[in-house]
């Protein structure tokens, strides 16, 4: 139960060459509703698709084109609800291509066999590949979830992190494997995402990634994700931080270059970001017992609302330099950052050197403690007298 917001990088590759893909699903669930309907949902350059078809004697067909082979997903609505009003979807997640899709299920979708595309059939194999984790990882969750609420302490979700943790290791061996024997494929690319989870480190993905194919490599999907691997190799540890400009709520430009000779944190979040938000706490306690050093904190907003972003600052009592766009998940210091998920932090040297990345619970004051020795000294001296500063 990772506490982070992710968006994902959606996989919807295109050749070099312009072209057009012609698609057909032909679906059938042997046991389904009279009233049932199908619905097809896919995003493109031009926003949302959403075609639906009736299901007859439990068959539907979708038919269409696409640009590049497109990520989509197929919904059953038994009831014949609209796609708003599905409770518990029924979905299963296929790729169209230049192919006939055939969906073939006793009672769901989601249980459904996929064939007659290369895509799906690399697909359903990486989907084989994951299971047995994500099999875990719900399981313990689902453990977690069922204790009694005073029980879920912080120590519980740590402990259950930790165990997610190991499961993850396990999972990136078969992946890797998945990656090896799968040069040729625009999945490798979704393997590679999984794999390289919240926070990818450019020096193990990067060598993963150069294995793929020239066509792999080349495709707008392949692009598109170089393009986040040059930014993760440009924020990697012991890298010198780019630097970056951006306004503070009163519109005057803030520049990373104005804090060098401090260790910085670069902060990024948001208002809207329920694990920032909790993560919070942490932040400004570290803040509060290292601020009269030679350290600071430049937070980066991903709001898209002014009012939202100012309100949490104050509430949560975020007492240091805050920017923002309000450009949400395009902030453009979190695209040059390459950051796509939050919360996540960087911590620099005075010579704006990265040090640290992706600090949180105690781990952000145990660094700085280890920067500043004598505030923690101090303090260690402060609680053997039975009181801390912060008490007086």
């Amino acid at each position: 139960m990772k506490r982070y917001i992710f968006t994902a990088l959606l996989l919807a590759p295109a050749l070099l060459k312009a072209q057009t893909l012609n698609y057909i699903i032909k679906g059938n669930v042997a046991n389904v509703n009279t009233a049932a309907k199908a619905f097809l949902v896919y995003r493109t350059d031009k926003g949302n698709t959403i075609d639906s078809a009736m299901v007859q004697g439990g068959k539907f067909e979708f038919k269409g084109s696409v640009a590049d082979p497109t990520k989509a997903t197929l919904y059953l609505a038994h009831n014949g609800e609209s796609l708003k009003t599905i409770r518990k979807p029924d979905q299963l997640m296929v790729y169209l291509e230049e192919a006939t899709i055939d969906v073939k299920a006793s009672d769901s979708v989601k249980n459904a066999t996929v064939t007659g595309s290369a895509l799906n059939k690399a697909n359903q194999e990486l989907e084989a590949t994951e299971r047995p984790f994500n099999d875990k990882i719900r399981a313990i969750e689902a453990a977690y979830m069922a204790l009694p609420k005073e029980q879920r302490t912080e120590q519980a979700m740590n402990d259950l992190e930790k165990k997610e943790n190991s499961i993850e290791v396990e999972q990136k061996v078969a992946l890797a494997k998945f990656i090896k024997n799968h040069p040729n494929t625009l999945l490798s690319l979704d393997a590679l995402g999984t794999y390289g989870g919240y926070f990818p480190e450019a020096s193990q993905i990067g060598p993963m990634f150069n294995s793929l194919s020239s066509k792999v490599k080349n495709s707008k999907a392949g692009k598109a994700y170089n393009k986040l691997l040059n930014s993760w190799k440009l924020t990697a540890l012991g890298a010198t931080a780019p630097q970056f400009s951006q306004n503070d709520k009163d519109g005057n430009a803030v520049s990373l270059a104005s804090f060098k000779g401090k260790y910085v944190l670069i902060d990024f979040w948001a208002s809207w970001c329920g694990p920032c938000r909790r993560e919070n706490p942490n932040v400004v306690k570290a803040f509060n017992r290292f601020k009269g050093q030679n350290f600071t904190i430049l937070g980066v907003s991903l709001d898209s609302k002014r009012e939202n972003w100012l309100k949490a600052v104050a509430d949560d009592h975020l007492d240091w330099t805050q920017v923002s766009d309000l450009q949400y998940w395009k902030n453009a210091v979190a695209a040059q950052y390459g950051v796509r998920a939050i919360p996540q932090n960087f911590l620099l040297d005075p010579n704006g050197k990265i040090i640290a990345k992706n600090l949180s619970g105690e781990a952000l004051s145990a660094k700085l403690a280890e920067l500043f020795p004598n505030v923690a000294n101090v303090s260690g001296a402060e609680k053997k007298g039975g009181q801390a500063a912060g008490d007086r």
